[in-house]
């Protein structure tokens, strides 16, 4: 196991890390003293500096402890643990599992319960039962606690650590207070607190803003006949609601490309690959293909049945233009970069195709060394003039309809904000002016509104 194998080298290095260390505490004395009789802009980075400082020394008191020689080889396991509501899930979400798991070697994720979510933050989108089903299938989630209370006691906390042998509570370096106390106290005070940098350019405020833009006309998939007279779909990023509907035009239909802040890197899609190899010889390749918007609980219980009829599982994403194309004006919600991330997250996911044809070929399928194409019965209407892009599978006898069994779409989440307009208006605004305080502290500047 590669994060053992990385566990076990630490340990031949501790004299590098007491060293480290040493240097880090010196820097703390050093930096205290510039402090004193500083003041103005001068004394806040300062205190931005020291505040840095000291979550290293504790990161490096914490490798130093894992590395420890009286820790025995039974408990080379550090075990994470990390908590939330992870309302509509997302691939920052998956990110932070990804980094929590990181500090040790096994995760165990806490998910707070309906009642407690309502109580200190107002009723989440999703229930129980579909937040539980996104999280406990994400591929760097190593154990799920369902009923986690939104703010956790000094006692339950401790109740936390010993049955679940705990060694520490990881959380991103964004505040978290819920009236006037950081949630996170507890652990805090038990020295088991660690944090993680914040996945910047998504979070659940921002992607309910994009959806709050939504018209009711965006539920309606373009049909072939309005495809034929030539109806464009305008880009999301031409302005308002009125701009983004579809309208009639002679001009041709334009790529779509979904606006977002996040800047997907390769380290990023090669760190979200972690456990993705090519099929082994001889197995059974199942292929499936969609938009996976909004990545959800429907989408989950789907791929998982079709990763049952074989060994290997492969998922293609389609592009924006594509999923535009087939659903309204204003989808995909989340653009291609971010809709790969969140399959490549689902442990059900072999390996993901990128960009794949909308109608499947006997090349794709020969060089893709695909047995079985599976679909699912909940599906965008097919707008090209009637030519089904499952016409090779079928006729090849390797195609199969899996029943959705989960009654979970984009278009259900929309509504289900639709319903609650004014109240998801206010939340966005108001935690919109948490983040934009957290990135102008983080990067000494406010972000500026658009003109």
């Amino acid at each position: 196991d590669e994060r053992m194998s990385g566990q076990l080298n630490l340990a031949g290095s501790q004299t590098a890390l007491a060293s480290a260390l040493a240097v880090g505490i010196a820097g703390l004395v050093l930096l205290a003293r510039r402090a004193r009789g500083a003041s103005g802009e001068t004394l806040d980075a300062l205190l931005r500096d020291l505040a840095a400082a000291e979550q290293k020394v504790k990161a490096l008191r914490a490798r130093i402890e894992i590395c420890s020689p009286s820790r025995s080889p039974a408990r080379m396991e550090i075990r994470i643990w990390m908590d939330g509501a992870f309302d509509m899930m997302h691939y920052g979400h998956a990110n932070a599992f990804r980094q929590g798991r990181r500090v040790g070697t096994y995760l165990v994720v806490g998910v707070n319960d309906d009642e407690s979510i309502t109580r200190c933050k107002g009723p989440p989108l999703l229930c129980d039962s579909e937040r539980l089903a996104m999280v406990s299938s994400c591929k760097f989630v190593d154990e799920v606690v369902p009923m986690v209370p939104y703010i956790m006691s000094d006692e339950y906390v401790r109740h936390v650590i010993q049955k679940y042998r705990i060694d520490f509570v990881v959380h991103g370096d964004d505040p978290c207070i819920v009236d006037g106390r950081d949630v996170y106290e507890s652990a805090q005070k038990l020295g088991k607190y660690r944090t993680i940098p914040r996945t910047e350019g998504v979070s659940t405020t921002e992607i309910v803003g994009r959806m709050l833009l939504l018209s009711r006309e965006h539920h309606t998939p373009s049909d072939a006949s309005s495809r034929s007279a030539g109806h464009e779909v305008a880009e999301v990023r031409s302005g308002p609601i009125s701009e983004t509907l579809t309208r009639g035009s002679d001009a041709p239909l334009p790529d779509f490309v979904r606006q977002s802040k996040f800047l997907t890197t390769s380290m990023m899609l090669r760190a979200f690959s972690e456990g993705c190899a090519p099929p082994p010889e001889g197995a059974r390749v199942v292929y499936v293909d969609g938009g996976w918007d909004m990545f959800h609980a429907g989408h989950v219980s789907f791929l998982q049945a079709a990763a049952k009829l074989g060994d290997f599982l492969l998922v293609g994403v389609h592009n924006d233009a594509v999923v535009n194309s087939h659903r309204g004006a204003n989808f995909p919600v989340m653009n291609l970069n971010e809709r790969v991330l969140s399959v490549l997250a689902c442990r059900s996911t072999g390996d993901v195709v990128i960009d794949p044809p909308w109608h499947m070929t006997r090349e794709m399928i020969a060089a893709l060394r695909i047995s079985v194409v599976a679909h699912g019965t909940r599906h965008d209407q097919n707008d090209d003039g009637g030519r089904d892009p499952y016409e090779v599978p079928k006729a090849l006898g390797m195609y199969v309809e899996i029943p959705s069994e989960v009654a979970l779409d984009v278009d259900t989440i929309v509504e289900r904000i639709r319903e609650n307009h004014d109240r998801f208006t206010a939340k966005v605004a108001r935690k919109m002016v948490g983040e934009n305080e957290y990135y102008a502290e983080r990067y000494g500047f406010a972000e500026t509104p658009p003109a």
